[in-house]
């Protein structure tokens, strides 16, 4: 036990007194606690607690209650709209699939149920009552930046192999070390990921990569995400001999991954997957240096296909997709190039092709990378007085419209055809936007195809 203290918010200390004054246990657990201690604010708080499900339902019988964990002991509470999960103190059976407890048993021992956790510093507990319960030493961990399994960790990483990657997100997350046996354990036990879900292996890659430490976290149990997402062993064992590069594909990949600068997960999804088309495109000139001609292209199908494959959403995936295919555009354009690039992307997915392209960038050899930074930086330069000033890039900005063109005769497939035809014109400067000059426009146009 510990004497520190930490603030629970009202609903969570309402819920812990009403349980102690009825004479059971109870404490916040788990990772409220853990955040609480790195002096984080808790995304939600979880109670456990020795009273059984049904004397929960009753002590709280005035608060809206939501039974649907009622399988497992949970009740959730619905206090001020926001839910508060109480679960009884409980021990797990057998996991025959590798994934879930067969069954639970529900103990009166807080310590029993903290030994069933995954890692040290999501195994405490804490009351205003007792202070901290910390059986495994996860305060010392938290202090010593570790990442460590409570118990076996070949125990623990069979129960449930989501562990696997829960164990490498923490270690990304927080930038901590996994400790040597508990990785040992990653590496020993990698391939049965492959009993997990592709949604939650999704959800366990895209809380990695966004990270503030992924790349370290990656680079620490590689082949747990070749496994888990095949197409990522596409980036495994390919050398760049090239004047543009000094990292082999995956080290290349880790270092744009460090200087991608942003927890967007789009941005952030799009730099881990940028060069997994290199290996298929690969070639080696006459003079000795590798080509990857068509990579980019060849990086947004695997790309496809592999967030197809993790049930990611249609949006996220499209978006990924494109950056992909993009990454390795070529600043300055044009005007008309750049400007039709950006009514393409809309502002947002520009600028996470810049963050993407400039990542990349960061990566390359050391020679090329401060023209290449400041074509980009131009770049977002450009586009931020763009969009500073409104600059059409839509037809949803011009300022004409289809019934406009009716009033000129157009009809049919032709009003969309022409209006497309007028934004290209503002775009590329032929043109204002500007209702009267467009009207004028037209209206000579229609005499002159009389």
């Amino acid at each position: 036990m510990s004497g520190l203290k930490i603030t629970l918010p009202a609903p969570c200390a309402f819920i812990l007194s009403r349980l102690h004054e009825n004479g059971f246990e109870a404490y916040a657990v788990g990772g409220c606690v853990r955040d609480s201690l790195l002096h984080k604010t808790p995304h939600d708080w979880d109670i456990t607690t020795a009273a059984k499900p049904e004397k929960i339902i009753e002590l709280f019988s005035d608060i809206p209650v939501l039974e649907t964990g009622l399988k497992h002991g949970t009740v959730t509470l619905l206090i001020d709209h926001e839910p508060y999960e109480v679960t009884t103190f409980r021990v797990d059976g057998n996991y025959t699939d590798g994934r879930h407890p067969d069954c639970v048993a529900f103990t009166t021992d807080i310590r029993d149920d903290l030994a069933r956790r995954d890692l040290t510093i999501n195994a405490m507990a804490y009351s205003p009552a007792t202070g901290i319960i910390d059986p495994f030493g996860g305060q010392e961990d938290l202090k010593n930046e570790i990442i460590r399994c409570v118990g076996d960790p070949h125990k623990r990483f069979s129960e449930d192999a989501l562990r696997l990657m829960r164990t490498i997100r923490f270690a990304a997350v927080l930038g901590f070390t996994v400790e040597p046996e508990t990785l040992r354990a990653v590496h020993d036990l990698h391939e049965t990921i492959g009993r997990v879900a592709q949604e939650r292996i999704f959800t366990e890659l895209l809380k990695t990569v966004c990270a503030p430490h992924a790349a370290e976290a990656l680079r620490a149990a590689p082949e747990l995400f070749f496994c888990a997402v095949p197409q990522l062993k596409n980036l495994k064992d390919v050398p760049q001999n090239s004047k543009y590069h000094i990292y082999d594909v995956w080290e290349h990949t880790l270092h744009a991954l460090e200087s991608i600068g942003t927890d967007d997960p789009i941005a952030c999804l799009a730099i881990l997957f940028h060069d997994v088309g290199k290996k298929a495109v690969r070639t080696t000139g006459e003079d000795g240096y590798d080509h990857f001609f068509g990579h980019a292209e060849k990086s947004a199908a695997f790309t496809d296909e592999a967030l197809r494959a993790l049930h990611c959403d249609n949006k996220t995936r499209e978006n990924v997709a494109e950056l992909v295919l993009l990454h390795d555009t070529a600043f300055p354009k044009r005007t008309a190039k750049f400007r039709r690039l950006l009514a393409k992307l809309g502002y947002e997915q520009f600028y996470r092709l810049l963050a993407v392209s400039r990542a990349d960038s960061l990566a390359h050899a050391p020679w090329c990378i401060e023209d290449r930074c400041k074509a980009l930086a131009d770049a977002k330069s450009e586009a931020e007085a763009l969009q500073k000033a409104d600059f059409c890039l839509s037809l949803r900005q011009l300022k004409i419209t289809g019934k406009d063109l009716q009033s000129f005769g157009f009809q049919g497939k032709a009003i969309g055809e022409t209006l497309n035809k007028l934004l290209d014109a503002v775009l590329c400067g032929q043109l204002p936007n500007d209702r009267e000059v467009l009207l004028l426009h037209l209206e000579r146009y229609t005499q002159k195809h009389k």
